[in-house]
């Protein structure tokens, strides 16, 4: 139906035009919210008044501008503009009793760039496969996750309930039904779909979670204070709303790296304190939007009974620790020692058959660091799951890689989620020739969990497996994250 006159829907908030891609049906830049200007920079999301007219919806919305964090793995498009809180929406049906199951993708970027427009996010493969698919914008770094004396503090996480909101109210008009509603993202994405299932907020506006290569902050209330005093400080304003609010966008976005960047880890002391803190910018505890911890929320949270997917791939840190031939020669203990790692774990983990048979002490690290960062929430999550009786969890491991680059590392697993392995920069983390077949199945997973809540695997067992295994061939395995285990006190 390309080249056909865009399709027009009528919503609560007004009528919407996008356009025709083949027989899928796609709304971009549609507002969720108020601009977040003004009063409402560092305020809750406003819902959108309703407009008179028919809205534009044929091109992507405006992203968050975000400070350059170097090269990005995933293409970020970024569209300029202040209206930001955006949705955009692929769907195979625009008939409003359809009740098709729905997919919100929260994208990844550290808490601190990422943006829903990209190429990689295409979501016609679901909506091929009878799913509608929302990605949504949201506030990024300081503006959406900075603690300020006087503003309302997690209001990235806001800014995904009010887009969760939008959906329940809005989605039937696309085809979707508002009752089966699955969230999903990668990396911070990932971390956003753990901490809605703790936030009251969101009760009752999604029905399953799935968690991919979760990126967890997880930053106390004191921590987020400090850094936040800090930047106050660099900047020459007063700590609290009225002084961050005299700072302009382009100010803030260049200042923000002292307090949300670690040091490049090229060496074991920056490398210790990326492991120990984690990422350094994101959701916080506050005790009412986000009541407690990624584990608590997981296990006890008004969300917690939903069924949860979480997985990563093999090689999340590859090349962390760069060419540094010295750490070849410096015993094994006494560098994961130096990294963090109490006496008892850094036994227990090396006296694993990985860490037995790894002679590379460069990607040994690798793998610790894996483990420390990324892997280890599986096992931990799963487990916290099983002994609060919460919902049923699945787990996998994504550990396919290409001869060129000969690795599965982090972001590998999108294009095959998205069953989009021809979009722009997929071959620099899966090569020239991806199998299809494996694309099939990843996509398919989720697929099939968005419409009868169900991978197609065994459940895990308290954190011990089995994993599904995404490879060639597939596999289950019930010590795939036997290692990160190792590291669980």
């Amino acid at each position: 139906m390309d080249g056909a006159e865009g399709p027009i829907v009528t919503t609560r908030s007004g009528k919407v035009q996008g356009i025709w891609q083949g027989s899928t049906a796609m709304f971009r830049g549609i507002p969720y919210a108020e601009e977040p200007t003004g009063p409402l920079r560092f305020a809750r999301p406003v819902h959108r008044e309703p407009w008179d007219g028919v809205f534009d919806a044929t091109e992507f919305g405006p992203t968050p501008m975000h400070a350059k964090t170097g090269e990005p793995i995933i293409p970020e498009l970024s569209v300029p503009g202040s209206d930001i809180l955006n949705v955009n929406v692929w769907t195979p049906s625009l008939d409003p009793e359809a009740k098709l199951p729905v997919i919100v993708w929260i994208h990844g970027g550290g808490f601190i760039s990422g943006s829903p427009a990209s190429p990689w996010y295409d979501g016609r493969a679901f909506a091929r496969d009878g799913v509608v698919l929302v990605t949504i914008s949201y506030r990024l770094g300081f503006r959406g996750f900075g603690w300020i004396e006087g503003a309302v503090p997690n209001r990235g996480v806001l800014d995904w309930i009010c887009a969760l909101e939008w959906v329940n109210g809005h989605i039937d008009a696309f085809g979707g039904d508002p009752d089966k509603v699955t969230i999903a993202g990668q990396s911070a994405g990932g971390g956003a779909v753990l901490t809605l299932l703790g936030t009251p907020g969101a009760a009752g506006l999604f029905s399953a979670g799935y968690a991919m290569s979760s990126a967890v902050a997880d930053p106390s209330v004191e921590a987020a204070r400090e850094r936040s005093a800090y930047l106050a400080k660099l900047t020459g304003v007063d700590n609290n709303v009225t002084g961050f609010s005299k700072l302009s966008e382009a100010k803030l976005l260049e200042m923000q790296p002292r307090i949300t960047q670690p040091a490049p880890p090229h060496m074991l002391r920056e490398v210790s304190q990326l492991l120990r803190d984690g990422l350094m910018i994101g959701p916080v505890a506050d005790g009412t939007i986000v009541p407690t911890t990624t584990v608590e929320s997981v296990s006890h949270g008004p969300n917690a009974k939903v069924p949860l997917v979480l997985g990563s791939t093999e090689g999340e840190l590859v090349g962390m620790f760069g060419s540094n031939l010295v750490l070849e020669h410096v015993p094994r203990r006494l560098t994961l020692r130096a990294l963090g790692a109490s006496a008892v774990a850094a036994d227990r983990w090396l006296d694993t058959p990985m860490a037995i048979g790894q002679e590379s002490t460069i990607e040994l690290l690798e793998r610790y660091a894996s483990d420390s960062v990324f892997h280890i929430w599986i096992p931990r999550v799963a487990a916290a799951r099983a002994e609060a009786d919460a919902g049923p969890t699945w787990s996998y491991r994504f550990t396919w890689r290409s001869e060129d680059p000969p690795y599965s590392g982090h972001c590998i697993d999108i294009p095959f989620v998205f069953d989009r392995l021809d979009a722009p920069g997929v071959a620099g983390v899966a090569g020239d020739d991806p199998p299809q077949a494996l694309a099939d199945s990843v996509h398919g997973a989720l697929v099939k969990f968005a419409i009868d809540g169900t991978p197609g695997w065994e459940a895990d067992d308290a954190g011990t497996g089995p994993s599904h295994i995404f490879d060639v061939p597939e596999r289950e395995s019930p010590g795939a994250y036997s290692t990160a285990r190792a590291l669980m006190s």
